[in-house]
């Protein structure tokens, strides 16, 4: 968010009643449309655009009615739903009539680009939207630039109308994802949490893990992981469970900032997590043309090393400062747990198998996962305590001011990605980088890297993620990279920035609840989540991380993977039953990015696993012993 803040509507006011009457009917436009009932029920033939346009309306009236009122805001809401209702009524005869720029057309397409670049500055800050105005600037006097950068000349007038009408801008890709795709999986995640989900999935994670040494620190893990499946939000996840996690840990010794930076990594995390994973992922299949349940697979293993890396990382560190785990008797039995909640897996089940197995659409998916978990918590929930109609009703409605930022950014994203196609910087930039990497492979995936990263302290991942798509993508596809690699790579270092300082949202938030120093915090996050930045290397460069090739090579490469991972842990935190310095500290690190590398990366890497392997076994047999003679 900026400086401004949302506004919780008091209740019996008629700005509530309005911001509610809004929401309510932004989630019923976008179910109905999901279920086909404006041709099945009201016998109607509307264009999608006319759908976005609709939606949108919706989306920047609750903008301006949600943020800090000013005195014009009400005026504005008001205008922005007139607004997009004319274009939606409009567009089927304006669309046959944008070559010729309609003066109705110009003012209209003038009108939505200030009031959706407002809004998006009021709900995500300055940075996408400063970025699109530099795009703006560049498309009107890029033809004046040299070489590659050099620009088509575009009329402003024409400008306009394209970016805010066209399919291949505002209306494209990126607003219709949002709005009918990942619109039901927030949905999802909001009825989950209302039902009492984050608090199931917490208690299933304390009666496994509790126990354990550094047992609170392990739930946080294993608990972020579980509702980061359906969240997909990494501040939602931080908010939903860190509230609980993070009073856990530092109760049981952990220092304030580790408690923060551990579930704000672990949070993070959520947005790789099938089987939704966050926003960015529905908008990959798309952008790759692939079935959504394709990018999950892929994403199976890259999310199962994350959280494996994590849980070692705690493990190890708490090893270190001896802290034990819960005492049994404080922890909630799992037969109980499970006993209480037997239900909340099956929509998700559900889910994954219409996904996978029946290739349904995702939207269609998440509305029958929706429906079956209102369904069970309306007539069992959770320990015993059923979720009122008024409260699931409330849970829904809600939902329609939750996607409000996701929906702007989006539309906002469609407008710069309509600012390349018109200008041609794409192209340039793909050329330039190729250019300036001498096509590298190594080079060219560390500059991507860096950016990424530096473009996520300011964006939000939705916003990183496309920008990345289409500048960057096409150069990565071009040097070598799997096209689901490349976008996995993007994807990935676009979520690293959540946890890196000196933005670092997700650290943010948890260090807000932890009350620890926000700095502190996002660089220990940053060292707890280490092995997070490698990841992406490997899998960039090793298909079988993507669940793609022989199974037995894939079985290895995660096997060699994960000790490596451990490896390296012990030498990052420099513990292993007693203190690990100075040279063998370094040596294990060695060790396990050495046996990190897959064996298919490239010809004879099975030698790096191999000295991996061996270096790697000689330390800990150095350790084993030095524990034994001073036993």
């Amino acid at each position: 968010m900026s400086e401004e803040f949302i506004e919780s509507p008091q209740p019996g006011g008629s700005h509530s009643v309005v911001v509610l009457v809004l929401q309510a009917l932004l989630i019923a436009v976008v179910v109905g449309w999901v279920l086909d009932l404006q041709r099945s029920v009201l016998k109607l033939n509307l264009y999608t655009e006319q759908l976005l346009l609709a939606v949108l309306g919706l989306a920047i009236a609750l903008c301006f009615l949600m943020t800090k009122r000013r005195f014009w805001d009400p005026a504005a809401a008001a205008l922005g739903l007139i607004l997009c209702l004319y274009l939606a009524w409009r567009y089927p005869q304006l669309s046959t009539e944008l070559t010729s720029r309609p003066l109705d057309g110009v003012l209209t397409s003038a009108l939505l680009a200030l009031l959706v670049l407002e809004g998006t500055r009021r709900m995500a800050g300055f940075s996408l939207v400063g970025f699109t105005l530099a795009g703006v600037v560049y498309a009107m006097f890029g033809h004046h630039l040299p070489g590659v950068f050099q620009a088509r000349p575009v009329d402003f007038t024409r400008l306009l109308v394209y970016l805010n009408l066209d399919t291949n801008a505002l209306l494209g890709t990126s607003l219709q994802i949002a709005i009918i795709v990942v619109v039901p999986f927030i949905l999802l995640g909001n009825v989950l949490g209302r039902c009492g989900g984050s608090e199931f999935f917490t208690d299933l994670a304390r009666a496994w893990m509790g126990r354990y040494r550094g047992g609170s620190a392990k739930v946080a893990v294993v608990g972020s992981s579980f509702f980061g499946m359906i969240s997909g939000s990494a501040v939602a996840n931080v908010t939903a469970v860190g509230v609980i996690t993070i009073p856990l840990m530092k109760r049981s010794g952990f220092p304030a900032q580790i408690a923060a930076a551990i579930e704000a990594v672990g949070s993070t995390g959520g947005q790789l997590m099938p089987p939704v994973m966050g926003a960015a992922a529905f908008l990959m299949a798309e952008v790759l043309q692939v079935p959504y349940a394709e990018v999950m697979i892929a994403a199976i293993i890259p999310a199962f090393l994350y959280y494996l890396a994590l849980f070692f990382q705690v493990d190890v560190e708490a090893a270190k400062r001896g802290i034990a785990g819960e005492p049994v008797e404080r922890l909630p039995k799992l037969l109980a747990v499970l006993k209480s909640g037997w239900y909340f897996p099956i929509p998700f089940v559900v889910l994954v198998y219409v996904l996978v197995s029946l290739n349904w659409q995702a939207e269609y998916a998440a509305l029958l996962a929706t429906g079956i978990l209102i369904l069970f918590s309306l007539v069992f929930g959770y320990k015993g305590q059923r979720v009122p109609i008024a409260g699931m009703l409330k849970a829904v409605v809600s939902t329609g001011g939750a996607v409000v930022d996701l929906i702007l950014i989006c539309a906002v994203a469609g407008m710069f990605i309509g600012i390349l196609n018109i200008s041609g910087l794409a192209f340039g930039l793909t050329l330039q980088l190729l250019a300036i990497t001498g096509e590298s492979l190594p080079l060219m995936l560390v500059v991507t890297a860096l950016m990424a990263i530096v473009l996520g302290l300011g964006l939000p991942t939705v916003g990183v993620y496309i920008i990345m798509a289409t500048l960057i993508a096409p150069a990565l596809v071009k040097v070598g990279v799997a096209p689901m690699a490349a976008h996995m790579f993007l994807l990935y270092f676009g979520i690293m920035s959540m946890v890196t300082p000196p933005v670092a949202l997700s650290a943010f938030a948890a260090a807000n609840i932890a009350g620890a120093d926000v700095d502190k915090t996002g660089w220990t996050a940053t060292r707890i989540g280490w092995a997070a930045y490698i990841v992406p290397f490997l899998f960039a460069l090793s298909p079988s991380l993507l669940m793609r090739g022989d199974p037995l090579t894939i079985v290895w490469a995660v096997a060699t993977a994960a000790f490596g991972i451990w490896l390296g842990t012990i030498g990052v935190v420099g513990y292993f039953y007693r203190p690990v310095t100075g040279w063998a500290r370094a040596a294990f690190i060695v060790a396990g990015v050495l046996t990190l590398i897959p064996a298919d990366m490239f010809s004879g890497a099975i030698v790096t696993d191999i000295a991996g392997l061996a270096l790697g076994g000689a330390l800990l047999a150095r350790e084993l012993y030095r524990k034994k003679a001073l036993a």
